[in-house]
């Protein structure tokens, strides 16, 4: 990011998380009540483990707020973790000589970054390694993508998310651009009331849900993917100019910074591979709207590295938890012995919750796009800068007699 810098600390049973965001404008009112609520959306989902019944998230600023309104200084908070409590002893920040240490984990689980990571830091209990990645970390991102959500609402953008498939099970499986069967407003209610695993379709829901009782009961995980939808982006966010200022090029590394995600999409993404140019490309619609808008938009809102005003759809392919309950074979680092995996309490499915952290995520770098583009230090100079923006986005009308559809 080149506006926005994001830097978090903190262990999944430590005493809490931390975070700082510099770069945000002075005067974005910020409200608690909706960090916290996106907090609490990361928290529930079907297929969570117990740890999601003893936290409860909340927020606490620690620096760059006053009066409920960014000051143009680092914003600096922390989220307390209440399971530390039961952690002391094992997550001690104090000294402790061999007698007191508790017994280390040394059998890295398969598709976990414990043993590389045991390996990097030279370190021979797998602990040092496993509580910094636990995907406890996004919760200062999903923070953190929480105030850079309120940041975009001023400039009229709204983010949202949903699941479309869970193992083999897809929603609008008949559809050929499932987002197009998600009602308008779905997204207000999936704010208000969401369903188990926030899946826009009903019967897909109901045959995921059933899905994820049979992966428990075998002691298995599950994986599937997500879809995290941008609506009312100013045209021109980004830049062809250089690799690295291309919005999909942020947005692509962003999202697949989260844990377990192994694939990430913009658009039709791997779909182009099928397709040709014709079947590709979004034509500009030729009609009576004052808007540049698109007969279809498999674009996913980003042309040339930068967006063009249709919304922008980013899909994310979810692998299954590492962690089982039936864990797979794996070697002892001090023994070279075989044995089983190290068991860490964890998750069935993570889909409903790791969309949330994909919309914490997408909001990062779309906010640090937007403060890029116009260099705003103040809140109404931003607001001022993205009216003149949509103000030459203003399509000319055609002439009379013109072609139109």
């Amino acid at each position: 990011m080149r506006r926005l810098r994001l830097l978090t600390a903190g262990e999944s049973h430590g005493p809490g998380m931390t975070g700082i965001l510099e770069g945000l404008p002075a005067g974005l009112r910020i409200s608690t009540r909706g960090v916290d609520r996106d907090l609490a959306r990361r928290q529930h989902g079907y297929g969570s483990g117990r740890r999601m019944l003893i936290e409860r998230d909340r927020v606490e600023w620690t620096a760059g707020l006053r009066f409920g309104r960014t000051l143009g200084s680092p914003l600096a908070f922390s989220i307390l973790n209440r399971d530390w409590q039961n952690w002391r002893d094992r997550m001690s920040v104090e000294a402790a000589d061999g007698a007191r240490r508790p017994k280390p984990v040394t059998l890295a689980r398969p598709g976990h970054a414990d043993l590389a990571g045991a390996i990097k830091y030279d370190t021979g209990d797998i602990r040092d390694v496993l509580e910094r990645a636990s995907a406890r970390s996004t919760t200062p991102r999903v923070c953190a993508g929480a105030v850079c959500r309120q940041l975009l609402a001023n400039a009229g953008v709204r983010i949202w998310s949903f699941v479309d498939q869970l193992g083999t099970i897809r929603a609008f499986p008949d559809a050929e651009d499932p987002l197009t069967e998600v009602a308008p407003d779905w997204w207000r209610q999936d704010l208000a009331r969401p369903t188990p695993l926030r899946c826009p379709d009903p019967d897909a829901e109901t045959a995921m849900q059933a899905e994820i009782d049979a992966v428990s009961a075998a002691g298995d995980s599950i994986g599937g993917s997500f879809v995290v939808v941008v609506e009312g982006l100013p045209i021109g966010l980004g830049s062809s100019a250089e690799w690295d200022t291309r919005v999909d090029s942020a947005l692509a590394g962003a999202v697949m910074g989260i844990q377990a995600v192994k694939g990430v999409e913009i658009g039709l993404g791997f779909g182009v591979v099928s397709k040709r140019g014709s079947q590709v490309h979004d034509e500009v619609d030729s009609g009576r709207s004052s808007r540049w808008e698109r007969r279809t938009n498999r674009a996913g809102g980003v042309e040339g590295g930068m967006t063009n005003g249709e919304p922008v759809v980013v899909r994310a392919a979810v692998k299954p938890v590492a962690t089982l309950r039936k864990p797979l074979d794996a070697v002892d680092l001090h023994t070279g012995q075989r044995g089983r995996a190290h068991i860490e309490r964890s998750d069935v499915a993570i889909l409903p919750r790791a969309a949330i952290v994909g919309e914490a995520m997408v909001a990062l770098v779309l906010a640090d796009a937007l403060l890029t583009s116009f260099g705003a230090d103040t809140m109404s100079d931003l607001r001022a800068a993205v009216r003149r923006r949509r103000a030459r986005s203003v399509r000319p009308r055609a002439t009379d007699g013109a072609a139109s559809e």
